[in-house]
C-alpha cells in the first residue's frame, strides 16, 4: 500500500529527498576526506619530516646536548633563520628563511626541484636552491645569484618543496637552502639572530621511538632544546587538521538540518492532504499502526534513497577537497574509499527523515474519520505528549551527533543549544510578524497588497519554515564576512606617518647610528628606537626552573621554563597596552628591588602575581627582580610588543641589540630603503608590515572561501526547501487562484500577489539573517577578539537584494502552471 500510495505522489517525494541529499553528501565527503587526510599524515609522516626523528634547539647545543647528538648517530644538521636576500640581476629584496644544510637531507621524501639534478648536486657545487614562487616574483632562473650576507649563490635551481616547510610559512619568508659550510663567511648569525639548530636521525628498525621520547626529551628540556619524532609531529598535525575537519562536519549538520526543516514542512502538507484517505482507509478496517506505517515507511524509503545518493555524491565530491585546501595542506592527499562513512550517510538519511518526519505523521495515528470527512480536520486531536516526546527526540539525536562529530559533550551541548537558539530566533521572528501583520493590517491598501500580506498566514502557508531556510543561508554568509572583516581590521595598519610600516631587526649596537644615518636622509623618520635584551627564567619565586620541570603536580605552562625572553627597558606604557595590577615602574631607584612589568598570559602561565620574585639568567648574569606590575597586552595589533618590560637604569649596559621602526609613504620607497641597507648591513632583516597585511589578507580570503564553500550547501539546501515549498503548495495556488479569477481577479494581479507575497518572505528572511549576524558578530567582536565592530554596508546593498530576488524568482516559477490550471477541473475536486 505504501509502494502504491507513493508512486502517485512520486514527484513530490523526490523533492522530500532532495532536501536531505546535499547535507548528507556533505557530511559523508567531509567524513571520507578527514579519514583519508588523518591516514596521509600517518602515511606520510616520515616525508613530512624528513626523518625518523629530530633534535631542534634555539642555542648551539650545550656539552651535554651534543653528547646525546652524538651518541644517536646524527645523519644530517641545519641551521635556519630569517635574513634579507639581494638579487644582483634585478636589485631585488625579499627577506627569505637560509636553510644552511649539512648532510644528506632529507632521508624520507624529496627535495623537489627544478631541473631535478640541481638536488643532487648543489652541496657538492655551493649552490643554493630558491623557492620556485620567489623566483617567478622576480623573474629568476638557474644560473642568476642570489647575495645572504656577505656572499653570493649562484642560483642552481627551484625549489618546489621541501621537508618541514608549509605553503603558509613560504609565503611570508620563502625558502633558500645552502650548503651549511659557507654559513660563516656570510656573517649572517650575529647577537640577537632568531636562529634554530636541528640534527637529522634515522632510527634502526628496532628503535622504539616512544621510549626514546620519554627517555631523552626531558633531558633535552633541562638544557633547552626539544625531541620530535614523526609519530609525534603527525599526531599534532592530525590534530590540528581534526579541529579543521569538525568545523566542516558542523557546517555540512547545519546544512542537513536545514533539509530536515524542509522535510518536516513538506511533510506536513502533504499528510495534510492525505488525511481523507487515511480516513476512508481507516472506515474499510485499516488500524491505526496500519495507516501510520504506510507513510512512515515512505518516509523511510525517501531516506533510505537519500542517503544513498548523498553518499554517493559525498563520494564524489571529497575529491574536490584537495584543492579547495590546496594552500594549507603540507602534502598531496591520495583518495581512497571508506565503508564507515558511507553506512554512517545511509543512516543519517533515514534517521534524519522519519524523526522530522514524526510530528507530521502523528496525525495519521490520531486522526478522526468523522472530523475529516467532515471537513473539520482543524481541530483535530494534536498528541502534547506524543509531539514533547518527539521533540526530545530529536534534540536529543542533534546533541548526540554533534557531541560524536566534537568528542567533547560540553561543546555537543553548545552547538545543540545554539542552533535550538538561532532556530527559535529566527521562528519567533517569523511568528511575531505574522501576529503584527494580522494587528496592525493596512486595510486601506489595494487589493493585490493586501492578499499578498493575507497569504502570509494563510492555511497550509509555508512561512516559518521559508524564513527560516532564507534567514539560516543569509545568517551564515554574513557572519563571515563580518567576522573576516574583525579580522582584518584587527591586523590593520594605519596609513599615516606615525605608525610604523616597517621594521628593522637585528641592529647590532654598533650598526645604529650608520642606520639612521642611512635611513633619515631618504625623508624618513626613526618612529621606535627599540633596545633588546634575551634572557631566561632561572628561578620562579625562589623554585629553580630545573627542579620546577620536574615536578609533575606543579601547574605551570611549561614553555615558560623553555622560552628565550626578548625584553626591553622603558619608562612608559605604550597605546596597545593597559595596566591592571600594581604600578608602572619608570625607573630603576638605588637600593629598590628590581621592579619589572610583565604581561597577563605570562601571570597566568607562570602562576605569578604582585610581588612574587624572578631571578633571570641574562646571558650568564644572574638578575633578581620582583613582580611590580602586570599588563593587558593587544597582542593583534602589527607592531612590537612584550612580555616582560624593565624599567630604564638596569639593562642599558647588558649585551643587547636593536630594533628601529619607520613609516615609508609608497612601494619604491620602501624598494630603495630596503635595497640600501642590505647591501650596507646585510645582517639586518627588514620586515615591510604591508607585505604581512596582504598575506594575512590572504589567508583569510582562503579560509572564507573554504567557509564560503560549506556555507553553499546551507544555502543551497534552503533554496531545495524552497523549491520544494513552491512546489507542495501548488495545489493550494491553483485553488487560490481559481477562486480568484472566479470572483473576477485578472492574471496580472495574481502574478503580483504571488510577487509580492516571495518580495516579503526573502525581504523577511534575509534581513532576519543579517540582523542575526550583527549581533553574533558584534558579540564575537567584543567577547572573543576584543576589538570594535563597525559593520559593512555590503550585506545590505547585495545580500539583501540579491537573495530577496532569488526568491522571487524560485516562487514565480510554477506561477504560468497555476494561471493555466482550469477552475472547473479543480472546483470537480471539491466537490
Amino acid at each position: 500500500m505504501a509502494w502504491r500510495d507513493g508512486k502517485a505522489s512520486i514527484s513530490r517525494l523526490l523533492l522530500f529527498m532532495a532536501s536531505i541529499i546535499l547535507g548528507i553528501a556533505a557530511v559523508v565527503s567531509i567524513q571520507l576526506f578527514s579519514e583519508n587526510l588523518k591516514q596521509n599524515i600517518k602515511n606520510q609522516s616520515k616525508a613530512l619530516m624528513g626523518a625518523d626523528f629530530i633534535i631542534d634547539s634555539r642555542q648551539l647545543p650545550s656539552s651535554k646536548v651534543q653528547a646525546i647528538i652524538d651518541s644517536l648517530n646524527v645523519a644530517a644538521s641545519e641551521v635556519n633563520f630569517v635574513s634579507m636576500a639581494a638579487f644582483p640581476k634585478n636589485e631585488g629584496t625579499k627577506l627569505v628563511k637560509v636553510r644552511a644544510i649539512e648532510g644528506n637531507f632529507p632521508f624520507y621524501g624529496v627535495l623537489d626541484t627544478e631541473p631535478v639534478s640541481a638536488a643532487q648536486n648543489y652541496q657538492e657545487l655551493g649552490g643554493a636552491l630558491v623557492d620556485a614562487t620567489l623566483m617567478l616574483q622576480f623573474n629568476l632562473k638557474p644560473g642568476d645569484s642570489i647575495k645572504l650576507g656577505k656572499l653570493t649563490f649562484p642560483i642552481l635551481g627551484a625549489l618546489k618543496s621541501v621537508p618541514g616547510s608549509t605553503a603558509v610559512s613560504a609565503s611570508v619568508a620563502p625558502p633558500v637552502l645552502i650548503p651549511f659550510r659557507f654559513i660563516d663567511k656570510t656573517e649572517l648569525l650575529q647577537l640577537g639572530s632568531r636562529k634554530e639548530y636541528q640534527y637529522f636521525f634515522v632510527a634502526p628498525e628496532t628503535m622504539d621511538l616512544e621510549a626514546l621520547d620519554k627517555k631523552i626529551d626531558p633531558i633535552l628540556d633541562d638544557e633547552n632544546a626539544d625531541l620530535d619524532t614523526h609519530t609525534s609531529t603527525s599526531q599534532r598535525l592530525g590534530r590540528r587538521y581534526d579541529n579543521v575537519g569538525k568545523f566542516l562536519n558542523l557546517a555540512a549538520f547545519i546544512a542537513l538540518l536545514l533539509g530536515c526543516v524542509g522535510i518536516a514542512s513538506s511533510v506536513h502538507i502533504y499528510i495534510k492532504e492525505k488525511l481523507k484517505n487515511v480516513a476512508v482507509l481507516k472506515c474499510i478496517g485499516a488500524t491505526r499502526k496500519q495507516s501510520f506505517f504506510i507513510y512512515l515507511i515512505q518516509i523511510a524509503g525517501i531516506g533510505l534513497v537519500g542517503g544513498i545518493l548523498g553518499s554517493v555524491i559525498g563520494t564524489g565530491l571529497q575529491y574536490a577537497f584537495p584543492y579547495i585546501l590546496q594552500g594549507f595542506l603540507p602534502f598531496d592527499v591520495q583518495i581512497s574509499i571508506s565503508a564507515q562513512p558511507l553506512i554512517m550517510g545511509i543512516t543519517l538519511g533515514i534517521l534524519m527523515s522519519v524523526l522530522f518526519a514524526l510530528l507530521p505523521l502523528l496525525g495519521t495515528w490520531y486522526v478522526s474519520p468523522l472530523e475529516v470527512l467532515r471537513g473539520t480536520d482543524e481541530d483535530l486531536v494534536k498528541p502534547r505528549k506524543a509531539r514533547l516526546f518527539t521533540l526530545a527526540a530529536i534534540l536529543l539525536f542533534v546533541f548526540l551527533f554533534s557531541f560524536w562529530l566534537l568528542k567533547n559533550a560540553l561543546f555537543g551541548l553548545f552547538f545543540t543549544v545554539g542552533i535550538l537558539v538561532t532556530f527559535s530566533i529566527m521562528a519567533g521572528v517569523a511568528s511575531v510578524c505574522m501576529q503584527l501583520i494580522k494587528k496592525y493590517f493596512p486595510s486601506n491598501w489595494g487589493f493585490t497588497e493586501r492578499q499578498s500580506l493575507l497569504n502570509l498566514f494563510r492555511p497550509n502557508n509555508q512561512t516559518m519554515v521559508l524564513i527560516l531556510a532564507i534567514g539560516l543561508g543569509t545568517f551564515l554568509i554574513s557572519t563571515l564576512y563580518f567576522t573576516k572583516d574583525i579580522l582584518l581590521a584587527k591586523t590593520s595598519i594605519e596609513n599615516n606617518a606615525e605608525s610604523a610600516n616597517i621594521i628593522l631587526m637585528d641592529v647590532q649596537t654598533e650598526q645604529k647610528e650608520a642606520v639612521v644615518n642611512t635611513v633619515v636622509p631618504k625623508g624618513l623618520e626613526i618612529i621606535d628606537n627599540i633596545p633588546i635584551v634575551t634572557m631566561r627564567m632561572h628561578k620562579i619565586k625562589d623554585k629553580l626552573v630545573n627542579d620546577i620541570r620536574k615536578d609533575t603536580t606543579l601547574r605551570m605552562n611549561r614553555w615558560i621554563l623553555n622560552h628565550e625572553f626578548r625584553v626591553t627597558y622603558r619608562d612608559s606604557l605604550l597605546d596597545s597596552e593597559e595596566l591592571i595590577a600594581g604600578t608602572w615602574t619608570e625607573s630603576i631607584v638605588q637600593g629598590e628591588p628590581i621592579k619589572i612589568s610583565i604581561s597577563d598570559n605570562i601571570a597566568e602561565d607562570a602562576n605569578l602575581a604582585i610581588g612574587d620574585s624572578v631571578v633571570f639568567n641574562v646571558q650568564g648574569v644572574l638578575m633578581e627582580t620582583i613582580i611590580g606590575s602586570i599588563r593587558k597586552v593587544d597582542w593583534g595589533r602589527m607592531q612590537l610588543n612584550f612580555s616582560v618590560v624593565f624599567p630604564t637604569g638596569v639593562l642599558e649596559n647588558a649585551p643587547q641589540f636593536n630594533v628601529l621602526t619607520t613609516h615609508v609613504p609608497n612601494e619604491a620607497v620602501s624598494a630603495d630603503l630596503q635595497r640600501d641597507l642590505v647591501q650596507k648591513f646585510p645582517n639586518i632583516s627588514v620586515l615591510d608590515l604591508r607585505q604581512v597585511y596582504s598575506i594575512i589578507e590572504d589567508i583569510l580570503s582562503k579560509i572564507s572561501w573554504i567557509i564560503n564553500f560549506m556555507a553553499f550547501f546551507s544555502i543551497l539546501t534552503g533554496i531545495i526547501v524552497l523549491i520544494g515549498s513552491v512546489r507542495n503548495s501548488k495545489y493550494q495556488r491553483i485553488k487560490e487562484s481559481v477562486l480568484l479569477r472566479t470572483l473576477g481577479a485578472k492574471s496580472k494581479q495574481i502574478v503580483r500577489i504571488t510577487a509580492l507575497e516571495y518580495v516579503y518572505l526573502g525581504l523577511l528572511g534575509s534581513l532576519v539573517g543579517i540582523v542575526l549576524s550583527l549581533i553574533s558578530s558584534q558579540l564575537l567582536a567584543t567577547l572573543l577578539f576584543k576589538e570594535s565592530f563597525m559593520p559593512s554596508v555590503i550585506p545590505f546593498l547585495i545580500f539583501l537584494p540579491g537573495i530577496t530576488v532569488l526568491v522571487l524568482i524560485i516562487g514565480l516559477s510554477n506561477i504560468r502552471t497555476v494561471l493555466k490550471s482550469p477552475p472547473l477541473e479543480v472546483l470537480r475536486k471539491e466537490v
